[in-house]
Formats: C-alpha cells, structure tokens, sequence
C-alpha cells in the first residue's frame, strides 16, 4: 500500500492525516505519476487555511516529479517509464497521483527528478513574472522581498541573468548572505528596515521598475511606495497575513495580483513556460538546494515554511 496525506478541515496543520491508499487507474487522457519528490510552496498553506478553498478531504501540492508507471488511452506520447514534472494542479502529496496527459513534461537526461520536483511552480511563476508580468533586460531594477528564499532566490538569478539589477529584502544578516550569493546587488535587511527610504537612496529616489511581493501584509504598502511612478508592483502572496486596503491614490505604480495556477492552466503557455524552466536548470538559473522531508512529516515541512525558518525550496520524499 502506498500513502497519501489528506487534509480534512481547513485550518491548523494538525489537520493533516496519513492514509494508507492504493494506486488508480488511469483513465482516457491520464497516467499515473509515481513521484521521486513533491514540493512544498506556500498556496499549499493558503489551501490549508481555506484561503484558496479545496473540496475536502483534499490532497495539497500543486508540483511534483517521478516516473510514469500506467497510461491510459489517449495520453499522446507520454510513456510508461518516462520521467516527468509537472505543476499547477492539486493532489501532489501522495506517493502516487493521476494527472492529465498534458501537465508531464518529460525530463532531459541531465535535469534531476528531484530539482525538476520543487523548481516548476516556481519557475513557472518566474517566467510569468520575469516575461509577462515585466519584460525584465538590461536597466531594469527590481525590488524582490525574501530574496534568500526559494521564489525570490530564483527570481534574483533569473533577473541578474536577464540583465536587470536587484534590490533584495532579507529578514536576517544569515539570509541576507544567501541573498547575495544569488546575485542580488543590494539587500535591506531586517524585518523592520525603512525599505522604502532605502530603496529610494539606492535608486537615488526615483524608485524600482518593477516589484515582486509575495509578503502582503502591512508590506504591500511599503512595497507600492518604492516603486517608481508607472511601474509595476506584483502581489503573489500574504506570508505576513492579509493585505489591507489600499487607496487609489496609493497606486502610482500599476498593481497586479496574477496567477500562477490560470496561468499554468493554458496549455499552450504551460508548455512554452514549462521548456523555458527545464532551460533554466541547464543554465544554473535553477538550482537544487532543497530541505528534504518525508511525505508523512508533510505538516512539520508546513510548519517550518511559515514560520520563516527555511531557505530555499522544501520537498517531500516518498
């Protein structure tokens, strides 16, 4: 018997439970996915909390990677055998999922199963933001928060790569190092810094092109008035609560709140997102590092992440 862990009521990680399941069959335009590796990303915590609500029980994790090992009848060319990843679509944490012929991008030889597991969603998430979002080239400047953690470790590099230059926030001088031995150029450090007067000398007042956010909160706020009139903030998360209203008169800069999950959902830019990712592990814009935990301690993995106390990515080990 394999397991799975499912979450029966919104709320507290003591809602997790660990069942025993048996895997399922495959139907038309499916295959079942034996996973090497699982990552753990914060929507699972705002699925959790019912922020982003699920049918329940339900299964979180949105990113995995592993080997096929049942196809069903149209499932293009996807193999028994084959090793694959995917992101955007719920049910992740189980030793063995079904998934949608279309969603398995199979793996290079020289792409690990476990840094493909925990570097889709994100870099899937980069791609929108770094491409789509704000077309990101030389003379570009940017204000990433939490740059020594997984998203925002990976957004760093892929900006550097792309030619831009980096304003990172880290919350101690520890992260702060993680920080720039990912390129970033300059770092705010301190949970309670004036990021907003530092921004502003270190762009000598005009304030950054382009903002990620993925702190919400009473950070959001902060965030819009570091960004230069005409720019663009992206709010992708609330890890510190969240966010209060904002006054119109507030927004010089444009405010977005895009989504990964719709746009991982249009298969055509799921699949131009997704090479573009397998790409970036080639060229070392994705790197590995990732704490490692069994899928059975999936609510210690949830516990560590939003407390702060990881860098990183997370990934849960069958």
């Amino acid at each position: 018997m394999d397991q799975q862990v499912e979450l029966i009521a919104t709320g507290d990680i003591g809602n997790f439970k660990v069942v025993d399941c048996a895997p399922r069959a495959p139907g038309p335009g499916e295959i079942r996915l034996r996973h090497e590796g699982i990552g753990v990303n914060f929507i699972d915590i705002y699925h959790r909390l019912g922020l982003y609500p699920l049918p329940l029980p339900a299964i979180l994790g949105v990113e995995g990677a592993g080997v096929v090992e049942a196809v069903g009848a149209e499932a293009g060319n996807v193999r028994v055998g084959d090793r694959v990843a995917y992101a955007g679509i719920p049910g992740a944490y189980a030793a063995t999922r079904l998934l949608p012929a279309w969603r398995a991008v199979k793996l290079p030889d020289d792409v690990g199963t476990q840094v493909a597991a925990v570097s889709f969603l994100r870099g899937i998430t980069a791609h929108m933001l770094l491409t789509g979002i704000y077309p990101v080239a030389g003379g570009t400047t940017l204000l990433v928060h939490a740059a020594a953690g997984g998203l925002g470790a990976m957004l760093t590099r892929w900006a550097k790569h792309l030619g831009g230059t980096v304003i990172g926030t880290a919350s101690s001088p520890e992260k702060a190092a993680i920080a720039r031995a990912q390129g970033a150029d300059h770092v705010i450090v301190g949970r309670d810094a004036d990021v907003v007067a530092e921004v502003g000398r270190l762009t000598g007042g005009k304030g950054v092109d382009f903002a990620v956010d993925g702190i919400g909160g009473a950070m959001l706020r902060k965030t819009l008035a570091s960004t230069r009139r005409f720019g663009v903030v992206a709010s992708v998360g609330q890890a510190a609560g969240p966010i209060p209203p904002v006054a119109v008169d507030e927004l010089r800069p444009m405010l977005v709140r895009p989504s990964v999950m719709a746009y991982a959902a249009d298969q055509d830019t799921y699949a131009v997102a997704a090479q573009a990712v397998i790409a970036a592990i080639r060229q070392g814009i994705i790197q590995s590092a990732a704490s490692e935990y069994p899928l059975a301690r999936a609510a210690q993995a949830h516990s560590d992440l939003e407390s702060g106390k990881t860098t990183g990515s997370l990934v849960l080990v069958p």
